[in-house]
C-alpha cells in the first residue's frame, strides 16, 4: 500500500480495518451471531439450516436479486452457494421439522417449490426482534453523527465491494 502512495498512518489503519473485518465475518459466518439468537428464542436447528431459511426468504422477494423468483431446489443451491444435493437435503431437513413446505409451481405443476411455513415466520419475527436488541446495544452510547456517519461509509464501503467483485465478474 505504501508504494501506491497511502501514507504509514492509512496503510496501519487499512490493516486494522482488515482485522476488524476477519473477525467480523468470522463471528457471522462461523454461525456464532445466528446460534446465540437461534438458542435465545428456542429454535432448535443449526445455522446452516437458518441460512437456508433466510434464503429461501431472499430469493421470494428478490432481495439482492433483480426480481423475486420462485424458490426451487436450484435458486436455493445457487443462493447458498452449495450443490443442489446438499440443498435438497437441508431443505428435507426444514420440511421434516415443519419449517419448510413444498408446493406445486403456479406455471408448471411438475415444478416443486419451496414456502416457508408460518412457524418459519414466526421463528424469523422472533429472531429479527432478538438480533435488532442486540444490535441496538452494540450502538448504545454512540451519537447520532457516529452512527449515521459509520452507516454511509458502510454503505460506500459495501458498494465498492458490489462494484469490484460483482458487477466486474458479471461484465
Amino acid at each position: 500500500m505504501a508504494e501506491l502512495g497511502f501514507s504509514p498512518e492509512v496503510v496501519e489503519a487499512m490493516l486494522q480495518f482488515d482485522a476488524a473485518n476477519f473477525t467480523w465475518h468470522r463471528i457471522a459466518t462461523k454461525g456464532d451471531v445466528p446460534t446465540r439468537i437461534l438458542d435465545e428464542i428456542g429454535l432448535d436447528i443449526d445455522p446452516i439450516q437458518f441460512s437456508a431459511m433466510a434464503a429461501i426468504n431472499r430469493i421470494k422477494w428478490g432481495i439482492g436479486r433483480d426480481a423475486p423468483e420462485q424458490v426451487t431446489i436450484g435458486a436455493l443451491a445457487e443462493e447458498m452457494n452449495i450443490d443442489p444435493s446438499r440443498a435438497s437435503r437441508i431443505a428435507s431437513d426444514l420440511i421434516s421439522r415443519g419449517l419448510v413446505q413444498r408446493q406445486a409451481a403456479q406455471d408448471d405443476g411438475r415444478k416443486s417449490i419451496l414456502v416457508l411455513t408460518d412457524e418459519a415466520r414466526t421463528a424469523f419475527r422472533q429472531y429479527k426482534e432478538v438480533k435488532w436488541r442486540k444490535q441496538l446495544e452494540i450502538f448504545q452510547g454512540w451519537s447520532d453523527e457516529e452512527i449515521q456517519s459509520f452507516t454511509a461509509l458502510y454503505e460506500r464501503f459495501v458498494g465498492g465491494l458490489r462494484r469490484i467483485y460483482t458487477e466486474s465478474a458479471e461484465n
